[in-house]
């Protein structure tokens, strides 16, 4: 061989060693990560029974009580708007209010809602102080004085959302799908944070969990079960890892780079005083999270933005494959968006955590972990196959990778027996635990590679909002294990 093969030779060799450590070391990294954060969110989930007595002693703030308007943007919701609206409207709140934005549906949606609650234009006035298409027509009805129905042509789920917030006539606004379920409680345990420090707190957000296999009546849960499909459950699972131990932990160390479109709580103010959402973006609820933290870093204000795990809402979760690698391709470009939108405060002390702790965690699990994860699955069998890793390395190494998966997820679920405890049977938690096992075998690449898809999507400029097709709450059965 030539010395310019066996130079092209050597940097090639050294090329895949250099990789292979990256994701060597990106897997030890992101798996002690995680193992911080549960860490975090025991502790976390302690100080607050500790702390809390039970729901009983919530009821003595119903006075204290802030005012909110509950926003659910709606675009072609057909099959589940009704039971949501039904949903808001019986919680158990002292003020209240629910704007339903009508994104220009294509659906019957807008009809639906007329009919079932009896609506009619009516005028109301309002201010225009954020960016949104036109609204067309204002709808409401006697018989529901807290429902007011917005009619807009489509713009984008940020846009609805800036449209709902000049209609809202409450301090406190709370983002949510309409595809979504509230428990009646919700409300009252969200604003607990604004009632003990209003002048600081400037948002909050809930746990979300998965309905798909509980028994739904007139918007409202009322048996919880499992799904029969394993998509579903694996999904379960995820909802589990990401709230109870991810959005906890963050919000332990005071840097939640992102509270879930699906439920928030946030003053009104404070999305005027940043612009409301930014439009032509499918990652609306991690960038006005990042646009809060660096307004209140540029402007030297008070904020914290909390999570706390006791509001639950439950989401239908798509239940096909196509659907899910949908969303988790719009999930990943979002993150993607956002990350690249506010790259000028990564690094930077002046923006506190959010800068160096919280933007670090976006690279290493947004940004450069989903291409190292799935260069691993593909360079470690290959390294092995031209000599340059030993098998028993290979091996030691899965398995540390696949028990730390594990760990994580039978964690959430220690933390939700200890917490919530939304599931009423024991036979469920050892499914769910079943399942927590079996997912690191397969789903968890999958979406590995949707991740990547949505990262190729990102460089390719792709826009689209992908919409999980919807069957209704009404489909909903219970499954007994």
């Amino acid at each position: 061989m030539s010395m310019v093969g066996n130079a092209l030779v050597e940097i090639l060799i050294v090329s895949a060693l250099a990789i292979g450590w990256m994701v060597f070391i990106n897997g030890i990294a992101l798996n002690a990560l995680y193992t911080l954060q549960l860490a975090l969110a025991y502790r976390a989930l302690r100080r607050r029974r500790a702390a809390h007595s039970p729901m009983a002693a919530w009821y003595r703030y119903r006075e204290q009580t802030v005012p909110i308007s509950l926003l659910a943007p709606a675009y072609n919701e057909e099959a589940s708007i009704v039971d949501s609206v039904r949903s808001m409207l019986s919680l158990t709140y002292t003020y209240f209010e629910v704007v339903v934005i009508n994104d220009g549906s294509r659906d019957r949606t807008l009809q639906v809602l007329i009919d079932a609650f009896e609506l009619a234009p009516i005028k109301r006035a309002f201010p225009e102080q954020l960016p949104h298409k036109p609204i067309t027509r204002l709808y409401g009805s006697p018989r529901y004085p807290k429902l007011v129905v917005v009619d807009k042509p489509n713009g984008g789920k940020a846009d609805a959302l800036n449209a709902g917030i000049d209609i809202a006539g409450s301090p406190l606004v709370c983002a949510m799908d309409a595809d979504s379920l509230l428990e009646s409680d919700s409300l009252l345990r969200a604003v607990q944070p604004f009632i003990e420090n209003f002048d600081k707190v400037v948002a909050c957000g809930g746990s979300i969990r998965v309905v798909n296999g509980s028994e739904v009546r007139r918007g409202r849960v009322v048996r919880i079960g499992l799904p029969r499909d394993p998509l579903s459950l694996f999904q379960i699972i995820e909802y589990l890892r990401a709230f109870l131990i991810g959005r906890l932990a963050w919000s332990e160390m005071g840097a939640m780079m992102l509270i879930s479109g699906a439920f928030g709580v946030f003053k009104r103010q404070i999305m005027i005083d940043v612009g409301g959402y930014s439009l032509n973006t499918v990652g609306e609820d991690m960038e006005i999270i990042v646009k809060i933290h660096r307004h209140l870093a540029e402007t030297g204000k008070e904020g914290e933005m909390r999570f706390v795990p006791e509001p639950v809402c439950w989401t239908e979760a798509p239940r096909t494959l196509k659907g899910l690698a949908g969303q988790r391709r719009r999930w990943q470009r979002g993150a993607l968006e956002t990350f690249f939108r506010h790259r000028a405060i990564m690094g930077r002390t002046e923006y506190g955590l959010t800068g160096t702790v919280g933007y670090a965690h976006v690279l290493i699990t947004d940004v450069i972990g989903p291409p190292l994860e799935a260069i691993g699955y593909l360079f470690m069998p290959l390294l092995y196959a031209v000599g340059l890793l030993d098998w028993s390395f290979f091996l030691a190494y899965l398995a540390l990778t696949f028990a730390f998966g594990i760990f994580i997820s039978v964690g959430s679920l220690a933390l939700e027996e200890i917490e919530l405890r939304r599931y009423p049977q024991a036979s469920y938690l050892l499914v769910l635990m079943l399942v927590a096992i079996v997912e690191n075998f397969g789903y968890r690449q999958l979406n590995t590679l949707w991740r990547v898809q949505g990262w190729w999507q990102f460089v390719r400029g792709r826009t689209q909002w992908d919409q999980p097709a919807r069957v209704g709450f009404g489909a909903a059965k219970v499954r007994r294990p």
